[in-house]
């Protein structure tokens, strides 16, 4: 039991410092990602912390595994390093007895991953499209900041405005340059409209305008003298009603009760993806315990490099067998699963192959006793 806690603690401290590192590293490149979006407008930067937090479960369901591999790797290797695993292996600790105490903890980082995969992550995934919903419900006035020009996803509008009130109502310094789109689509050339100041006013019946006052508008085509200038006290532009969608169809905020029965094979892939990860971690944590060996004059980092590619090739094969199977190149009978057993028996492989190859040597060492 004192050893099995020993051994526990190392994996589980590993584990913890590795994910740590990696959820900073993966949420960092996506935090910039998502500021730039901020930045060009497409997002409000005030739900820019909610958008990592409905992210982080599904991060945090593939970082988990990689986590747990590296961990073993990283804590077991240490161990032989330090001969400690010599002596351990001299009291009668044979590699399938450290399976079997590893695979406990991993059970613990299974159980996560998989109420990650199957509730919390799906639950995130839902939440963070919803809130992409309402943000393309927000017209660009919504957003738009000061001194900075803003244009529509669709390119049709730019805005700008020198200064603003905090509860956003009144602007100044505004200028509005729109293209003009005729049937199919046709460039009608552009208005533009500067004014002193704006407001926002918004009617009983929910619809809302921008009121523009002490301005000039131009309607014309770059390039051509056929232009019509207009010169305004109060010009009145009406603004998108706001219309936030509840549909959700991205697959990864389905619930996974909703994909149980569904014959759809996007639906079909989905689960078993969602099954496959913490599978996942147990077949990991089967490679890992081998892989860890290593002779002290080498160094614990000899193997790491060989490990990493074999767990990156397992996902790999495995994201790839999700899109045949999306595509109806596979069964589903067949789905992921024999991604899972072929890295099973990588797996057991490499936890059998020492003490066959030392059965092998022994054999031939009595051999040629016996010959001499």
């Amino acid at each position: 039991m004192i050893v099995f806690r020993y051994l526990s603690r190392e994996v589980l401290l590993t584990l913890s410092a590795v994910s740590a590192v990696l959820l900073v590293i993966i949420m960092s490149g996506r935090f910039v990602k998502f500021l730039a979006q901020a930045a060009a407008g497409a997002l409000d930067p005030g739900s820019l912390f909610l958008i990592m937090g409905y992210r982080m479960p599904g991060m945090l369901q593939l970082i988990l595994p990689l986590g747990l591999f590296l961990g073993v790797l990283l804590a077991y290797g240490r161990l032989y390093l330090e001969s400690e695993m010599t002596v351990l292996s001299a009291t009668g600790m044979s590699q399938q007895r450290l399976l079997a105490m590893t695979m406990v903890p991993a059970a613990g980082v299974a159980l996560v991953v998989a109420w990650l995969s199957m509730s919390l992550a799906p639950q995130g995934a839902m939440q963070f499209q919803l809130l992409l919903n309402k943000q393309d419900a927000m017209t660009e006035f919504d957003t738009l900041e000061p001194g900075r020009f803003q244009a529509l996803s669709d390119g049709t509008r730019v805005t700008y405005t020198e200064t603003m009130t905090e509860d956003r109502s009144n602007l100044g310094g505004v200028f509005i340059s729109q293209k003009n789109l005729g049937e199919n689509q046709k460039d009608r050339g552009i208005s533009i409209l500067v004014a002193d100041s704006g407001r926002q006013e918004v009617r009983p019946d929910g619809n809302r305008y921008l009121i523009l006052e002490n301005g000039y508008r131009y309607d014309g085509s770059p390039g051509l003298a056929d232009y019509r200038a207009i010169k305004y006290d109060t010009y009145g532009v009406m603004l998108p009603k706001p219309e936030i969608s509840d549909e959700v169809t991205d697959r990864d905020a389905l619930p996974t009760s909703s994909l149980f029965g569904s014959q759809e094979l996007r639906s079909i892939a989905e689960l078993q993806w969602r099954i496959s990860l913490p599978l996942l971690v147990f077949i990991v944590t089967l490679m890992a315990v081998p892989l860890s060996r290593v002779n002290p004059r080498q160094g614990r980092f000899l193997k790491l490099l060989p490990a990493i590619l074999l767990y990156m090739a397992y996902l790999t094969i495995l994201i790839s067998a999700r899109g045949s199977l999306e595509k109806g190149k596979l069964p589903p009978a067949l789905g992921l699963w024999w991604v899972h057993g072929v890295f099973l028996m990588i797996g057991l492989g490499l936890l059998y192959w020492e003490p066959i190859r030392l059965k092998m040597k022994s054999r031939r060492g009595l051999k040629e006793l016996a010959r001499g």
